[in-house]
């Protein structure tokens, strides 16, 4: 899901305290019902999971798995994962036994049944969650009780909303110019937020590293693990908003640079 919009107005909203009756087991009648025609947008965090989950090179995965759109209002890549040809267009990653994935699944799918929308508010991120019942489900019939916080926590979403939250408010900055990112910097975006294998080469290349301040962030950035796929994401969001704005409010430039 978009996390830079409000959810639609026709969701059940669930407070901070409501609670929810769900589960899905491969027992649950309805069982991989919801893994199939979907229009699922993916964010940099889920691109660096998957990428991770199947030891790619980013464009292999892009190019296998997702059709490449932009958003028309900010020019932001917008990779949607692509479905399977054939009858329900199932999703790529599901199996009978179910996702393929799990442990590196989207996030969109990890808050499933629950929706999340994000905005930029006075004092940082304002959050709402919606619940998504589809006529075919059968896992709200029964299951524990469960507040919004406590499922996020059990989904372990909580690393994917940091990282959206930090993606939206870099697409909001950029909505309110009121024009979208011009073609070098929409592939700059693609490579540096999507492609992190290619933005380590790009450090490198450009002696980006010399550029900014950044010695304490340096060798975690450029470890090759998941946290330093974490690291090196967090680096290129500054980045970035740096090369957009000409400023970051977490990345200074050195003297001796522009």
């Amino acid at each position: 899901m978009d996390t830079s919009r409000e959810p639609p107005d026709n969701l059940p909203e669930l407070k901070p305290g409501d609670a929810f009756c769900f589960n899905c087991t491969p027992h649950t009648p309805c069982f991989n019902r919801c893994c199939a025609e979907l229009a699922l947008p993916l964010t940099p965090y889920d691109c660096l999971r998957l990428r991770r989950h199947f030891n790619a090179v980013s464009d292999d995965l892009l190019r296998r798995f997702t059709t490449m759109r932009r958003y028309p209002d900010t020019g932001f890549p917008l990779p949607m994962l692509r479905m399977l040809d054939g009858p329900g267009e199932p999703c790529p990653f599901v199996t009978p036994a179910g996702c393929s994935v799990y442990k590196d699944r989207p996030g969109a799918c990890r808050c499933y049944p629950l929706g999340r929308g994000a905005a930029m508010g006075k004092t940082g991120v304002d959050e709402r969650v919606f619940v998504v019942r589809e006529d075919h489900c059968l896992g709200f019939d029964h299951g524990d009780a469960r507040t919004p916080m406590r499922w996020f926590a059990e989904q372990e979403v909580t690393a994917y909303n940091a990282s959206n939250d930090r993606y939206m408010r870099l697409m909001t900055l950029t909505r309110a110019t009121g024009k979208p990112l011009d073609p070098r910097l929409a592939s700059m975006s693609l490579l540096c937020l999507f492609q992190l294998d290619k933005f380590r080469e790009l450090i490198t290349r450009m002696g980006i590293f010399d550029r900014v301040e950044a010695d304490d962030r340096q060798d975690a950035i450029m470890e090759d693990s998941l946290a330093g796929d974490e690291a090196a994401l967090d680096f290129a969001l500054d980045w970035v908003e740096l090369a957009i704005f000409g400023v970051c409010p977490t990345l200074c430039r050195t003297q001796n640079h522009d």
